[in-house]
C-alpha cells in the first residue's frame, strides 16, 4: 500500500567522520527492498533515468556515492559531509548547530529529494538525485552515522575480534552482517518475509530527520556500543546486534520505497 510522504524540508549536521556506512553488501540490500516496492511509473523512471548505467536498477547505484572516491576524487571529497550527522552530545536537532552550510544527511537527502522529484529538473541531474538518495537513505540507518557521541562515529573506538584490530563503525557498516554469510538478493528476499508495524515516520513532514533520530537514540540507549566501555568483543556481540542490523536494512528499504514512489509517481491532488 502506497502511503503518502508529504514533502521533505528540514535542515540536518556536523561532520562525523572519513568512513563509508553499511557494506556494499548492505546498501544493495536496502536498494533491493526499495525496488520491489517501486510502483510500476515509478520503476519505469528510475529505469529511464538509470539507462545509460551498466546495470539501471536501484541496486547497481546503490554504492555510486562511495564509489566516487574512486571514480571522483574532488565530488567525494566535496560531498564526504553528506553521508552523516553528529549530534552534539545528546539527540535533539538544532539546524545552525548540527548542519552548518546544509552539509549533512538529512538537508543533502532532502534537498537532493526535491531535485529527483520536480520534473522541470534536467534528467542529468535527477539521475545523479537519485543515486544520492538511494544510498544516503541507507546511511540514515546505520546508527553510527548520526550520533551524538563524540568519537567520529565510533571510528575512533578501537576494537579487537579474534586477535584483529578494527573500530566500532567498521563493525557496524560489515562485520555483523558478514555473519549471515548470505549473498545480498538472498538476504534481502528473506528480510521482506517479515512486515514492519505501521510506520509513523512516513506520515511525518520531517522523515529523514526522524530517521536521523531513531539512529541516534538507538546510540544514546546503549543498544550499540559494547557493554562497560570494553573493546575486546567476539561472537556474543556480533551475533546478538544482527537483528537490529537487519531491522534497519529492513526499515531503509522500506522507507526508501515510498520516499521514491512519492517523488516519481506523487498522488494525485484534486480532479
Amino acid at each position: 500500500m502506497k502511503r503518502l510522504l508529504p514533502l521533505l524540508a528540514v535542515a540536518g549536521a556536523l561532520v562525523a567522520g572519513d568512513a563509508l556506512a553499511w557494506s556494499a553488501e548492505g546498501h544493495r540490500i536496502v536498494a533491493h527492498i526499495a525496488q520491489t516496492g517501486l510502483t510500476p511509473k515509478a520503476l519505469a523512471e528510475v529505469e529511464r533515468l538509470l539507462a545509460g548505467e551498466p546495470d539501471p536498477s536501484l541496486p547497481g547505484i546503490a554504492t555510486w556515492a562511495d564509489d566516487l572516491r574512486e571514480t571522483d576524487e574532488a565530488m567525494a571529497r566535496h560531498t564526504a559531509r553528506w553521508h552523516y550527522i553528529n549530534f552534539d552530545g545528546r539527540c535533539g536537532f538544532e539546524p545552525p548547530r548540527d548542519c552548518p552550510g546544509n552539509n549533512c544527511v538529512v538537508t543533502q537527502t532532502n534537498l537532493l529529494f526535491r531535485t529527483l522529484a520536480d520534473p522541470r529538473s534536467e534528467d542529468e541531474a535527477r539521475a545523479q538525485a537519485l543515486r544520492f538518495v538511494v544510498h544516503f537513505v541507507g546511511d540514515l540507518h546505520q546508527p553510527l552515522h548520526a550520533s551524538p557521541r563524540d568519537d567520529k562515529g565510533g571510528n575512533d573506538y578501537q576494537v579487537n575480534i579474534g586477535g584483529e584490530g578494527s573500530n566500532l563503525h567498521r563493525v557496524w557498516d560489515g562485520t555483523i552482517l558478514e555473519r549471515r554469510a548470505l549473498p545480498w538478493r538472498e538476504h534481502a528476499e528473506e528480510l521482506m518475509q517479515a512486515e514492519l508495524p505501521d510506520d509513523p515516520t512516513l506520515r511525518s513532514d520531517r522523515p529523514t530527520l526522524e530517521w536521523a533520530l531513531e539512529s541516534c537514540r538507538l546510540v544514546e540507549s546503549g543498544e550499540v556500543y559494547p557493554a562497560d566501555g570494553r573493546h575486546a568483543i567476539g561472537d556474543d556481540y556480533l551475533d546478538a546486534h544482527l537483528p537490529l542490523v537487519e531491522r534497519r536494512l529492513r526499515e531503509a528499504g522500506y522507507r526508501l520505497a515510498q520516499m521514491l514512489n512519492h517523488a516519481l509517481d506523487p498522488p494525485r491532488t484534486g480532479r
